[in-house]
């Protein structure tokens, strides 16, 4: 899949990347998800900050999740315009809780719109859209 994605230009927009955020970014490329731990007061954040938005400590280790976790909502785009976009619809964006606590904004790939349900078992998967960056998303668990 990844050769089929690569072979195409990927038209949507793109992460930035920056030093507050690049060691998620090259775990997604090395297909590991991690998410920011603090050392302070223990609590778990996505998406990387370079301070804890409990305590506002700078000191944080990041720790290597499971991939596995449970959709907390979604909803099912039918009609979108934007050039990237229009190409993929229907499309579903979730709110995943991963099972180390965390809730990540995503698309669920490999499911039908009327197969999505709130509280359904997902696992990450990984699209490599440029050489440069790696997509986490997530399908149902098999």
């Amino acid at each position: 899949m990844a050769e089929q994605t690569q072979a195409k230009k990927y038209s949507k927009p793109l992460p930035h990347i920056d030093e507050e955020n690049r060691p998620w970014w090259e775990a997604i490329q090395r297909h590991e998800l991690y998410v920011q731990k603090c050392r302070k007061c223990g609590d778990v954040r996505y998406y990387p900050r370079a301070l804890c938005t409990n305590c506002m400590s700078s000191d944080t280790q990041w720790i290597k999740c499971s991939g596995r976790g449970k959709v907390y909502t979604f909803t099912t785009t039918y009609q979108n315009q934007a050039p990237g976009f229009r190409e993929s619809i229907p499309y579903i964006m979730a709110y995943v809780e991963l099972d180390e606590g965390v809730k990540m904004l995503t698309n669920l790939v490999d499911c039908a719109p009327e197969q999505a349900k709130i509280g359904m078992p997902v696992e990450v998967v990984y699209e490599e859209v440029t050489p440069a960056v790696t997509l986490a998303k997530f399908r149902p668990a098999r």
